[in-house]
């Protein structure tokens, strides 16, 4: 409440209009009600003390601006938060741990996290939530992804019997989510794991993706999207044929997502319907909105290995890798222009030649103009996707052939204009001009035996291993704040 002074005002009648003035008339009172004295909080500024468990600590209001909008300790700030201070330094009271909140009061201030000893760290970030910093905690803990500074930081033990070829794929927050036969295990940042995902349960997971940081799409006995926070089931994609929208049983293979991650390709096929090819969906609404179904044989649509989307020419591209269990079956590699529904360039593995050299990967450099391929025997190969595709011969014409066949076939990834191929539990990273100079190697962690599959995202690079399905999870140290 707030006081409305009254003031009075003595003023004489003028007793010959009865108007009021100051000079004639006879004196009278006159009641005048003053606009009220509005004693707006405001923001607080200069220092601010906290205690917090306990202890009192005493900080900047410069430093807890550094928490960001919409955080707790930013919060305090605001004039609502210091309605009630009549001067000095004001004093909050927060009934949580202060020597995590030490460290986390140091992390505002020079942008470094240290985790006390003896505190576990999903203690330190259980706190940080509660503050609302595990943006702060990620970008202090987590720096930009450089490979020539990457280090193994960190190794998750699988807790599950090992699987055949299991899948991973990085998420854009810093997380990741394995295939592990019917079921998806899904991490956070954090690395920890809630709820698995799954979709059918008699039926292997072939393929995952992202849309965005909350969401994943995922590919095997149909094609569903799930919360990648809580595991719900979000939508469940039909697949559309001749006008008819047809049982969500279907075989969804491999998996990409585009255009802002509201849209998503898919290789499948269903004998039902005789459906082979690539079905579009839109990720929002659920709907299948376009397919292109090609029967040429030497364009394995339906059943490819991996999709990668080309965003500069607005193309999709399509690989149809050896696997072990069709490891003598041709490969193939085929662009198509979903704008006008045509296939604008392909390539097919020869395997009639003496010195036939399976491709078991493929994928296509960050210009968008040529396609680097690794062989069985680990074998770089080179297409350029400017030139005709008949006649192109990818590999060396000199290699050295391996003793004995690997326990898992290698993989291809790029990352900032470097290649990186998996052998046995190194993952290999190459530069120069034709991406075939070997610029460094990252060892794998120890005992988890060849690693089957690997991916880059979030800042981060995770491998998971065949014999055990360890995870491994390489990740680069922010470079130090500038001293002032």
């Amino acid at each position: 409440m707030y006081e409305c002074p009254i003031v009075f005002s003595l003023l004489r009648s003028d007793t010959a209009t009865g108007q009021p003035s100051p000079l004639t008339g006879p004196l009278r009172a006159e009641v005048l009600y003053a606009r009220p004295a509005m004693c707006t909080p405001q923001p607080a500024t200069g220092r601010i003390r906290l205690n917090v468990g306990g202890q009192v600590f005493e900080t900047t209001a410069d430093t807890l601006t550094g928490a960001g909008e919409g955080t707790m300790l930013g919060t305090m700030l605001e004039p609502c938060w210091n309605a009630g201070a009549t001067g000095g330094v004001p004093e909050h009271f927060i009934d949580r741990d202060p020597v995590c909140f030490a460290s986390l009061l140091n992390m505002l201030r020079t942008g470094e996290l240290h985790v006390p000893a003896g505190v576990p760290e999903r203690m330190l970030f259980r706190e940080a939530s509660y503050y609302g910093l595990l943006d702060c905690i990620r970008a202090a803990r987590i720096g930009e992804f450089d490979l020539d500074r990457a280090r193994l930081v960190t190794s998750v033990p699988p807790g599950r019997a090992p699987m055949a070829r299991p899948v991973i794929r990085a998420a854009p927050d810093g997380g990741c989510c394995v295939t592990h036969g019917p079921v998806v295990r899904v991490y956070n940042w954090m690395l920890e794991e809630p709820l698995p995902i799954c979709l059918t349960p008699t039926e292997p997971v072939r393929d995952a993706a992202y849309l965005g940081d909350s969401t994943l799409l995922v590919g095997a006995g149909g094609l569903a999207a799930f919360s990648a926070l809580t595991g719900d089931l979000t939508q469940h994609f039909r697949l559309a044929h001749a006008g008819v929208k047809k049982s969500p049983l279907f075989n969804a293979g491999a998996l990409v997502a585009f255009d802002q991650q509201t849209k998503g390709f898919a290789s499948c096929n269903s004998r039902d319907s005789g459906y082979y090819g690539i079905g579009v969906w839109d990720c929002i609404t659920g709907e299948h909105t376009d397919s292109f179904l090609n029967q040429n044989l030497d364009c394995a649509l339906g059943n490819a290995s991996k999709l990668q989307w080309l965003a500069s020419t607005n193309a999709l591209m399509v690989i149809k890798a050896c696997s072990p269990e069709d490891s003598w079956s041709s490969s193939s590699i085929t662009l198509v222009d979903f704008r006008d529904m045509s296939v604008v360039w392909s390539w097919c593995s020869d395997t009639r030649g003496k010195d036939h050299r399976r491709v078991v990967d493929a994928v296509v450099m960050e210009d968008e103009r040529s396609v680097r391929l690794i062989s069985q025997k680990h074998d770089l190969g080179f297409l350029d996707i400017r030139c005709e595709s008949s006649g192109l011969q990818p590999w060396p014409r000199t290699h050295q052939s391996m003793v004995t066949a690997p326990t898992c076939y290698p993989k291809l990834a790029v990352h900032s204009g470097l290649l990186l191929a998996s052998k046995d539990d190194t993952i290999s990273v190459y530069g120069g001009p034709n991406h075939d100079h070997l610029r460094l190697a990252l060892r794998g962690s120890q005992g988890g035996g060849a690693i089957a599959d690997f991916s880059v995202g979030g800042d981060r690079l995770f491998a998971v291993h065949h014999e055990d399905n360890v995870l491994d999870v390489w990740e680069t140290l922010p470079r130090p704040p500038p001293i002032a």
